[in-house]
C-alpha cells in the first residue's frame, strides 16, 4: 500500500467535504508530539441540535496528524475546547476516539471519527443532553452581585462624618430648652452644667462633692472610640445602601 497516496487522497476529500471547517495547522498548535502534518476540523452542533437562544454555543476542536503507516496503524489524535467544552468531558471523547480508531484500522477513518464527534458533542451539550455544566455556569453568573452605589473611600467617609456630627450636634441642641439657648452668655448653661443641675427630665442634680469621684471613677478606654468609629462607620454603611436602593427604585 502507497500509505502517501492514500493519506494525500483523504486530505483532498476532507477539504472538500468540510470545506471552511477544515484547516492545516502548525504542529506546535496542536499538542501532538509530531513534526509531521497536522490538520484540525471545527466541530460544532448538527444543525437539528442547534439551539439559537444558547447564550454559550460549543465549539470543538479535533486536530488530527497522519503517522508513517497510517491508515494501518492510528492517527495522532487530540481535542481541544474552543468554546464550552469542559476539560473531564474532553478526556473523556479523546479516549472514545482512540478507541475507534483502532476498531477501523487498515481504512481512511478521520471523517468517521470527525462524525463520532458531532454526534458525541450532540449528545453531551444538545438541548436534549443531561449535560449540566451550561446550566451551572449561567446559574453562577445569576448569582453575581453588581454593586450600585458610591464606593466607600477615606475622603467619602470623612466628609460624611463631618456631616452626621453637625447632624448630631443639631440634634442635641434641640433638646436644650430655649431658656438656656437665649440666656446671656455669661449665664449661659454649657450641656453638663444643665445636665447636672438636674434640669435634664428624669436626672437629679449633681452636687460638687460627687463630681470628684466621678471624674475619678472616668477611665475612658481607647477601644471606646474605637467602638463609636465602627458604629459610625456602620451607620454610615446603612445610610449609603439606603440611598442606593432608592435610587434603584
Amino acid at each position: 500500500m502507497d500509505y502517501g497516496q492514500e493519506q494525500a487522497m483523504e486530505i483532498e476529500a476532507l477539504e472538500a467535504i468540510l470545506m471552511d471547517d477544515f484547516k492545516e495547522i502548525h504542529s506546535s498548535e496542536s499538542g501532538l508530539n509530531t513534526s509531521n502534518r497536522c490538520f484540525q476540523v471545527t466541530v460544532t452542533l448538527q444543525d437539528d441540535d442547534a439551539d439559537e437562544s444558547t447564550n454559550i454555543p460549543v465549539v470543538l476542536a479535533l486536530v488530527f496528524s497522519h503517522t508513517e503507516k497510517y491508515p494501518d496503524e492510528p492517527p495522532l489524535l487530540n481535542v481541544k475546547s474552543i468554546r464550552g467544552i469542559q476539560v473531564a468531558d474532553l478526556k473523556a471523547l479523546k479516549e472514545k476516539l482512540e478507541q475507534e480508531a483502532c476498531e477501523n484500522l487498515g481504512m481512511a477513518m478521520i471523517y468517521t471519527l470527525v462524525t463520532s464527534a458531532k454526534e458525541w458533542l450532540s449528545e453531551s451539550y444538545g438541548p436534549n443532553s443531561n449535560n449540566d455544566s451550561l446550566q451551572d455556569e449561567e446559574a453562577v453568573k445569576d448569582d453575581v452581585i453588581i454593586p450600585h452605589g458610591e464606593p466607600v473611600t477615606v475622603d467619602t467617609f470623612l466628609a460624611w462624618r463631618e456631616r452626621f456630627e453637625a447632624e448630631l450636634a443639631l440634634e442635641r441642641a434641640k433638646l436644650m430648652p430655649e431658656s438656656a439657648l437665649t440666656a446671656p452668655k455669661e449665664k449661659k448653661l454649657t450641656g453638663r452644667q444643665w445636665f447636672e443641675s438636674g434640669r435634664a427630665k428624669g436626672t437629679a442634680p449633681v452636687n460638687e462633692g460627687s463630681e470628684e469621684e466621678e471624674d475619678e471613677d472616668i477611665d475612658f478606654d481607647d477601644d471606646d472610640f474605637e467602638d463609636d468609629e465602627e458604629d459610625m462607620l456602620e451607620h454610615y454603611l446603612a445610610e449609603k445602601s439606603d440611598s442606593s436602593s432608592r435610587g434603584v427604585n
